[in-house]
């Protein structure tokens, strides 16, 4: 009857049917805070996600973790992302009283940005590179292009990734071990444990939110300015794109696992 969403309307309409008393918003609002509750976004848990799987890479990380202090591993945290010409819609201070519009040039579909993405933890350093659709082909040109990029940096290099059909494919795992670069697989369904996740959404804030591009190119030069503005302060980057190396076993993780 009322959905999967209690919103103070929603409440107010329950009070009523339930009660015969009709309560205000700022009643509701007022009780709702005394509980301990507050209005949030809710965020999507992926259930298929095995915990033990995810325990086990935690542990992995850290062992990772003690070579990248000695100096000893580069690591990388690696994804994919596609980003439209068009506006992400998002908050933005206005008037009160009247809509914020943004004008769209009503882009097709296609026209949009597909990039390889890499987060150096061990430096505080990002790096955005493109030359077409995301497949095997183009990712081992890209582990290529990451090995130049890290080029004169100390430590081994380790990549962190998905399992996305890209990243397993023979010819990739085959050109990694060439160039001398260790894989390390995430668990499948956890996207929490990639870090550069939160860079895509930073780069959305900051490049595509509330602005609509001219065109892909202006879209890719507007990425790599933000990628090259964010570099020079590696500590911010650090502190922004901090992985996780705890998990919540008690809340989080029974979440994931089927009753």
């Amino acid at each position: 009857m009322f959905g999967h969403n209690w919103t103070l309307k929603k409440l107010k309409q329950w009070a009523l049917r339930t009660f015969g008393r009709v309560a205000s918003r700022n009643v509701l609002r007022r009780l709702l805070r005394q509980a301990g509750l507050s209005w949030k976004k809710v965020k999507k848990l992926l259930g298929k996600a095995n915990p033990d799987k995810r325990a086990a890479h935690i542990q992995r990380l850290l062992q990772l973790f003690t070579g990248v202090r000695d100096g000893e591993i580069l690591l990388l945290y690696v994804d994919e992302a596609h980003f439209h010409r068009d506006l992400d819609l998002g908050y933005t201070w206005g008037r009160s009283g009247q809509r914020t519009w943004r004008r769209s040039d009503c882009p097709k579909l296609s026209e949009r940005l597909n990039c390889y993405g890499a987060y150096d933890f061990s430096n505080g350093e990002c790096f955005v590179w493109e030359d077409g659709w995301c497949n095997g082909e183009k990712t081992v040109a890209f582990l290529r292009a990451l090995v130049r990029w890290r080029a004169g940096k100390p430590g081994r290099l380790v990549v962190i990734w998905d399992n996305a059909p890209c990243h397993i494919a023979k010819v990739v795992k085959a050109e990694a071990a060439r160039l001398g670069i260790e894989l390390v697989y995430l668990p499948g369904y956890s996207p929490d444990l990639n870090p550069i996740e939160r860079l895509w959404d930073w780069l959305r804030e900051e490049v595509t939110r509330g602005h609509c591009h001219a065109s892909v190119p202006e879209l890719l030069a507007a990425c790599q300015a933000f990628i090259e503005r964010i570099n020079r302060d590696p500590i911010a980057v650090v502190n922004r794109l901090w992985p996780k190396f705890e998990l919540d076993p008690e809340f989080e993780e029974k979440l994931r696992v089927s009753t």
